[in-house]
Order: structure tokens, then C-alpha cells, then sequence
């Protein structure tokens, strides 16, 4: 690649980078957080949900507003937005600012991130080029949310504040370079041009409902009626949405991309990869933090080892898949995470981190082989038109797939927890039983995965002559 090429894919990695250290960052200041505004346990649960409701909400429509709109004009609109409610989440005095700061920002990075994405599908010629920017995308992604975990530590010793102050710095930089690099695009064709908002409406009430149903899990049979409301008000929207888009002149999604198979177990493999990831280092945050006493920039240190993706996927990722093809190494990278959660399990109450190193890098190494080929196989022989609605539609399943690994191994800790007498015997008790979550998430991904997918002798990676587009 030239060396604009670089400094492009540079500042799109930077977006993403942002994004994943900006949500570890806040992670572990919250409980500082907490205890500085005097935030109750649900309001401090909601700084966190808050972000996952915008950005899981609207994710979809923002991908394919980056195609209607312009992918330049939402990159640079909602990474300004970013900065801006980033800054004002510093300046909060009380837990509702909080909580509305992180909502407008995960409603930002819905939109900038499958622009960023889209930007990379539509600038670099398919190929090797495309793929080695997608698998730099992707690590530097999971690079950002485990820097970010020792970057927040460090930073809520400063003061929880620098938390929101920092990225929108960042932001800031991103958006001045940005600017200089970004390509100009031509104006959508007429035909593209049409507003269907019915469909966006019904689409983003859609993802909201879900999302809202899927954060309720974490608090198990309490108020189970609004959880099932929640879901069944969005199933209802979905089919409204459906209906909308059928007749609709200028749909907001062409229905037909769902017949891409490869794409669509891609979206689920990666649901459910990255629920297991986060479900598993949640529950060995809390392992740390709650059980072991632990202080959380001595825990974030523990799991940068974690961020090891962030130097596999670029370099040993793309020689992989270019020897194996995307198929055998996403599945190789299934094979790897069972095998980490799985090592995990007998955890005891003094385990030293010797005997946890194993699973950390193991898991870090599974991301880093199966996360960017997904991104690879969700975006590939898609039209260019259609490119940001499938950036979308990943970091749609992507989003919801760590809300539900969250909620779920929250939920089923609950569970396993509730009766006892609350002794660190019977806490690190329901601690094994929630990490089977991320074992059956991994097993399910790697049967999906492998299903009916199909195989070539070379898939275009960097490092060899392509055979033609990589297939999942």
C-alpha cells in the first residue's frame, strides 16, 4: 500500500481503537464513579447499559446511512458528535447527564464505526490490500478495549474524568487528520436518494427494544414481564419493519442481502464469538476484583495479555489465512477459545496467575484468528452500495452479542448465587457455573462456523497470490 493508504487506514483504525478503549476505559471507572456522584447500583449499571442501547440501536441504521448519505459526511458528523458528548460525560455532576452523554455517544459510534468500515470496503481494491486493512481494523479494535482497561486504571487514579476527557482528545485528532485524508465521494444517484423513514423508525425501535430486553437479563426473574414485553414489542416492530420494506420504493434494507448465507453465518459466528469473549472476561474481572481483592489497575494489567490480538492479527492472521483459507482459521480460532474457557473452569480461591496465563492468551490468540477473517467473510461479495449496511448489520450482531454475553453469564451467576450464604466458597461456586456460558457460546459459534460453509484453496489473503474473494 502507498503511503496514503497507510495514513488513511491509520486514522479508521484510530475510530475503532477510540471506540473499543473508550468502553474499557469507562468499565473500570465505574465503580469510582459510583462512589464519587453517590450513584446508586443500577444507575451506575446504567452508565454502562446506556451505551450499549444506542450503539446496539442504531448500528444498523447507521450503517446503511453511511451508504444513502455519504460515508465521509456520517464518518465526520457522528466522530464530532463523539467528541463533543464525550467531553460533556466529563463535565457531569449527576448519574442522568452520565447516562444521556453515554447514549448519544454509543448512538455516534453506531454511526461512524460502519462508516469507518464501509470506507475501508470501498477504498481498498478487493484483494490482499482490502484484507490486510480489515484484519489491521479488527486487532487494533481488540488492541483498544485492552489498552484501554489498563489506560482507564491509570487514568480514574488522575480522576474518573480524564475517562471522558481523554477520548474526546483523541476524537479531536482523529477528526482534524481525518479531514485532510478522508477521499471525497460522489453524491448518491436519485435512486439512492429516498428517505425511507417509516423503516428507520420501525428498525431502530426495533434494535432498541432488544437491546433494552437483553440488559434486563442480567436481573434474572425480576421484573421478567417487562423483559418479555420488551422482546415481544420488538418482534412486533420487526415485523412492521418487514411489511414497511416490502412495499417501500426506496427500502432502508434490500431484504435480498439476507440470502447471502456466508454473510449471514459470519454476523452469527461473530455474535456469538464476541459474546463469549466478553461474558468470559466479565466474569474473571469479577473474579479478580470481587473475590481475589484485586485493584483494577492491578486486574487490567492482569488481562492486557488479552490484547495479544492486536499484534497476531496483522502479522500471523493474514499468513494463516492465506495458507489455510478463512474457514479453517475462524474455526481454528473456535477451537482455541473452547479450549481457553474450558482451562478456566476449575479456577480455584488462590489460584496464582500462572495457572490463569493459559486461558488469557489463549483467548487473546483465538480473537485474534477468528475475529477479522469474520469481518472479511461479512462484507465479502457484497455490492458497493450495500457496503456500510453490512458493516452494520456486523457490528449490529457484534454489539448485541456482547450485551448477551454479558446479561447472560450476569444472569446465570445470579442464579447459581441466589440461596447461598454468600461465602467466597459458594460466590466462586456460581463463578464456574457462569463461565460455562462462554464454553456453550464457543461450541455453538464453532458448529456454525463449520456448517455448510464452503472452502478455497487460497483466499486472497496478503503474503500469496489470490485464488479469488476469501469465503467464509
Amino acid at each position: 500500500m502507498s503511503g496514503r493508504a497507510w495514513a488513511l487506514l491509520l486514522v479508521l483504525c484510530g475510530t475503532i481503537f477510540l471506540e473499543g478503549s473508550d468502553v474499557a476505559m469507562l468499565a473500570v471507572a465505574v465503580p469510582t464513579i459510583r462512589a464519587d456522584l453517590g450513584l446508586t447500583t443500577s444507575a451506575a449499571a446504567w452508565v454502562m447499559s446506556g451505551y450499549v442501547l444506542g450503539y446496539a440501536g442504531f448500528t444498523l441504521l447507521g450503517g446503511r446511512a453511511a451508504d444513502l448519505l455519504g460515508r465521509r459526511r456520517m464518518f465526520l458528523t457522528w466522530l464530532g458528535v463523539f467528541l463533543v458528548f464525550s467531553t460533556l460525560g466529563g463535565f457531569a455532576i449527576d448519574g442522568w447527564m452520565l447516562v444521556v452523554a453515554r447514549f448519544v455517544t454509543g448512538v455516534a459510534a453506531a454511526f461512524m464505526t460502519p462508516a469507518a468500515m464501509s470506507i475501508i470496503t470501498t477504498s481498498y481494491p478487493e484483494g490482499p490490500q482490502r484484507n490486510k486493512a480489515l484484519l489491521v481494523f479488527a486487532g487494533v479494535g481488540a488492541g483498544g478495549f485492552s489498552l484501554g482497561l489498563v489506560i482507564g486504571g491509570l487514568l480514574t487514579e488522575l480522576g474518573w474524568r480524564w475517562v471522558f476527557f481523554a477520548p474526546a482528545f483523541f476524537a479531536g485528532a482523529i477528526l482534524f487528520a481525518a479531514l485532510r485524508l478522508l477521499p471525497t465521494e460522489a453524491r448518491p444517484a436519485p435512486a439512492q436518494r429516498g428517505y425511507d423513514l417509516a423503516g428507520a423508525a420501525s428498525a431502530a425501535g426495533a434494535m432498541l427494544l432488544f437491546a433494552y430486553g437483553i440488559v434486563r437479563l442480567e436481573h434474572g426473574g425480576e421484573g421478567l414481564g417487562l423483559t418479555l414485553g420488551a422482546f415481544a414489542a420488538g418482534l412486533a416492530l420487526v415485523a412492521a419493519f418487514v411489511v414497511i420494506e416490502r412495499r417501500a420504493k426506496a427500502p432502508l434494507i434490500r431484504l435480498g442481502i439476507f440470502r447471502k448465507a456466508t454473510m449471514v453465518r459470519a454476523d452469527i459466528s461473530a455474535l456469538l464469538f464476541l459474546g463469549a469473549f466478553f461474558g468470559f472476561q466479565f466474569i474473571v474481572t469479577l473474579y479478580l476484583q470481587e473475590l481475589r481483592g484485586w485493584s483494577s489497575l492491578q486486574t487490567a494489567i492482569a488481562l492486557i495479555v488479552m490484547g495479544c490480538d492486536a499484534v497476531l492479527a496483522p502479522t500471523l492472521t493474514p499468513r494463516l489465512v492465506n495458507r489455510y483459507g478463512n474457514r479453517r482459521v475462524i474455526f481454528g480460532g473456535f477451537l482455541l477459545a473452547i479450549a481457553a474457557y474450558g482451562l478456566f473452569l476449575p479456577v480455584t480461591m488462590d489460584w496464582s496467575y500462572a495457572a490463569m496465563f493459559p486461558s488469557l492468551i489463549i483467548s487473546g490468540t483465538a480473537f485474534a484468528l477468528s475475529y477479522g477473517p469474520l469481518t472479511i467473510a461479512a462484507t465479502d461479495s457484497v455490492a458497493e452500495d450495500e457496503q456500510g449496511l453490512a458493516s452494520g448489520l456486523l457490528y449490529t450482531f457484534t454489539q448485541f452479542g456482547s450485551a448477551v454475553g454479558i446479561s447472560a453469564v450476569t444472569a446465570v451467576y445470579g442464579i447459581a448465587a441466589s440461596g447461598t450464604d454468600g461465602s467466597p466458597g459458594a460466590v466462586l461456586d456460581a463463578y464456574r457455573t457462569a463461565l460455562v456460558v462462554p464454553v456453550v457460546m464457543v461450541l455453538l459459534g464453532a458448529a456454525v462456523s463449520a456448517f455448510g460453509l464452503r472452502q478455497l484453496p487460497r483466499s486472497g489473503c496478503p503474503g500469496g497470490k489470490p485464488s479469488g474473494p476469501p469465503k467464509l
